[in-house]
């Protein structure tokens, strides 16, 4: 006898031990975030492309919109945004009426823009609002068109005799070449109100000479003076600038303050010419885009819109904890204070306090851009110097005539997606840890039941089995819907099998010994009496009696063999496609030959009815059902054989008029060596196997077989359901 070693380790022990892997869950949790963050970019990444895409697709095919650039001014800069003027603008009216709705894009300098040049090098300005300007620019037909609308409490014109043009109140127009080497300056310093007379001068403003090409006229306002002005495209550079001089003491006329539209007397802190149209930014608006950076950039890099701020572009709406949620303290405290330390060794906070250096760039290079504007729109990220800051940025160009006029950019910082990212990594480090201790815990006590549960269960199989192998007890099937529960349900069943196993084993010596008994005897007496006697026909009747027996036993023999072949023989069957109806009608015939007694009723459709099988096993199924009702049939009562197809299934019901099926035999009819003919009664030798071959055989044919009582009358009726034939 083999002696097993016993396994100290048991499932209690097992289980706690296996919970302590639950350890590696927080690591798995930070790298599913990390897996989480990094398809959230993704999508961010997409999602800023899409609005690229859709923002340049809105852009596309409108070549006017990108003859020399366009955009409108987000915010003030050294940059003059010109606008198309669609009709010639009189400079001789003396009014500003005719620029009309351009008027909404005007820019105002004022104190903000004050400029030190070498006139006024010692001028302090703190909050001096004497001298302001409002101005606008356009471009028609060749020619830039501006204004500028002067607020001045004191205007001083030049001296008639003067032969210097900075000793009064002057417009300089600084251009930059279009070589970018040197800077033109010209100053129009009238007499009195007047058609203009623009001059080039020097740097140290000496040496005046006449422009005629710049034509305007300058007159006065309630609050000061306006200069309207005209000067054609060929003239200008790539940079330009204004700057308004102002005198107030018209003895010793010394400037006294300056505004201009650049911040310094730097010809690289000049404007770059930008001839931007509404059109644009209504574009732009009109989408409704929103927490985003979005800039609009010409095929030369300039920028010609910016809208947006990228502090506040996180691409990602975090939603606030509400306000009047009660938080508990001392969980508060917790978090604070141990709980945020341990887990910020990993994460860190994002700020928003940082710059882009790019965003007050004129012009605007990258990667990105420089992909877009050779047709191919793409992202990347970039991070800021000197910070933690990433922004996400997106290009895509703007296609006219199948020709690239521009791109448009779409800036986004990360903060949004890495606070998302800190906010998950806390919740589930927190949900972590109280997850593991509740396991722990809930472990433990779950290995305590199921050892117990399964020690019952053990207990129970070795009671059922006494010393000579006799099965003596049962298992009680357990409530429990769990795996332990159906496993103790299994056994149960499969003790009751084998409870009626043995009992059919322990019985099939009387049951065989009463079917061979009375042929075996049959054929010895048969045999004794052959030999006793010559009449040669008192030996033929023995003789008969003889086949008879052997007959007989031979028939036993073969229905205990019988389901025992048909099993090996439908593992090696192939179905084919035939008709029911013809298989059905053709077995019945038959059998009002083989039963002449009880009278067949065939009720079948008209039509086919095809279905996947082999005919020999259906009429083999048949010839058990018809046997079995002819059996138990009263007599000179009606066989009925019904088929019909019900949807995709076809429906065979044999149907008897005897005694009433046993309820608690209804669902173990078609199991093995199950009868409910009374032993004395049979009429054939029987093992209880007929209905078993029926199930087989309806099992092969991927079907059902079910036995019930009538409901008109005695008897029963038994169904077979057999699936449709669809190819």
């Amino acid at each position: 006898m083999a002696f097993a070693l016993k396994n100290p380790f048991g499932i209690r022990f097992k289980l706690v031990f296996l919970s302590s892997f639950l350890l590696v869950i927080p690591w798995l949790g930070y790298q599913y975030i990390l897996e989480m963050e990094d398809y959230l970019a993704r999508g961010q990444e997409q999602t800023v492309l899409g609005t690229a895409q859709a923002l340049a697709t809105a852009l596309n095919e409108r070549p006017e919109l990108f003859n020399e650039g366009s955009y409108s001014p987000a915010t003030r800069s050294e940059d003059l945004y010109v606008y198309p003027v669609y009709s010639p603008l009189s400079l001789v009216d003396g009014s500003l009426d005719d620029w009309g709705e351009y008027q909404q894009y005007e820019v105002q300098y004022d104190n903000r823009d004050f400029l030190r040049t070498t006139l006024n090098p010692a001028r302090m300005y703190v909050d001096d609002d004497s001298l302001q300007f409002e101005s606008m620019l356009g471009e028609y037909n060749g020619f830039l068109y501006a204004y500028f609308n002067v607020t001045d409490d004191k205007v001083v014109y030049r001296d008639q005799d003067a032969l210097t043009v900075y000793r009064s109140d002057f417009l300089q127009i600084s251009m930059l070449s279009k070589e970018g080497n040197d800077v033109t300056r010209y100053v129009i310093a009238p007499y009195q109100a007047e058609p203009i007379y623009p001059f080039r001068v020097n740097e140290d403003y000496t040496d005046p000479t006449y422009e005629e090409r710049i034509i305007g006229q300058w007159y006065d306002t309630n609050f000061g003076y306006v200069v309207e002005l005209r000067i054609p495209m060929e003239m200008l550079g790539d940079r330009l600038g204004f700057a308004v001089f102002d005198i107030d003491d018209p003895v010793n006329r010394s400037v006294n303050t300056v505004v201009a539209t650049y911040r310094i007397d730097d010809a690289e802190r000049l404007g770059s010419i930008r001839l931007p149209t509404p059109e644009i930014d209504r574009i732009v608006a009109g989408m409704g885009h929103n927490n985003s950076r979005i800039q609009v950039v010409d095929r030369s890099g300039r920028v010609l819109l910016t809208a947006g701020d990228i502090q506040s572009a996180t691409g990602i709406q975090l939603t606030p904890i509400e306000s009047g949620v009660p938080i508990n303290k001392y969980w508060l405290y917790v978090q604070n204070k141990i709980l945020d330390p341990l887990y910020y060794q990993l994460l860190t906070k994002p700020s928003n306090d940082f710059i882009d250096d790019l965003y007050s760039e004129v012009t605007r290079g990258g990667a990105h851009i420089n992909s877009a504007l050779n047709g191919t729109p793409l992202t990347q990220f970039r991070t800021l110097a000197d910070t933690e800051t990433r922004l996400l940025e997106a290009a895509h160009p703007i296609l006219a005539n199948n020709e690239v006029m521009g791109a448009v950019l779409v800036d986004q910082n990360m903060n949004g997606l890495r606070t998302f990212r800190n906010e998950a990594m806390e919740q589930l480090f927190n949900t972590i840890i109280a997850v593991m201790l509740i396991v722990v815990l809930g472990l433990f006590f779950f290995a305590s039941r199921i050892s117990s549960r399964i020690r019952g269960l053990r207990n129970q199989a070795e009671s059922i089995i006494d010393d000579t192998g006799r099965v003596q007890n049962t298992i009680v099937p357990s409530g429990n819907s769990d795996e332990i529960g159906d496993l103790t349900r299994s056994f149960s069943n499969i003790v009751e099998r084998l409870t009626q196993y043995t009992n059919y084993l322990e019985n099939m010596s009387s049951r065989l010994s009463h079917e061979l008994r009375t042929p075996v005897t049959v054929v010895r007496s048969s045999i004794e009496n052959l030999g006793l006697t010559e009449n040669n026909e008192e030996s033929a009747v023995y003789i008969e009696r003889a086949e008879e027996g052997i007959n007989r036993l031979n028939l036993i023999l073969t229905n205990m063999s019988e389901a025992t072949r048909l099993e090996q023989m439908l593992q090696t069957s192939e179905k084919e496609k035939i008709d029911l109806v013809e298989v059905i009608t053709g077995c019945i015939e038959g059998y009002k030959l083989a039963y002449p007694e009880p009278n067949f009723e065939l009720d079948t459709p008209n039509n086919t009815i095809h279905v996947d099988g082999v005919p020999e096993y259906i009429a083999q199924l048949l010839d058990k059902l018809v046997a079995n009702a002819v059996e138990f049939s009263y007599p000179d009562q009606p066989i009925t054989v019904f088929c019909r197809a019900l949807r995709d299934h076809a429906v065979i019901k044999v149907s008897n008029a005897g005694p009433f099926l046993p309820e608690e035999m209804k669902d173990r009819l078609f199991d093995s060596m199950i009868s409910v003919r009374p032993q004395e009664k049979q009429r054939q030798p029987h093992l209880g196997m007929g209905l078993r071959i029926a199930r087989l055989i309806s099992d092969f044919h991927g079907g059902q077989i079910r036995a019930e009582n009538r409901q008109d009358r005695e008897g029963v009726t038994v169904t077979v359901v057999i699936p449709l034939f669809y190819k």
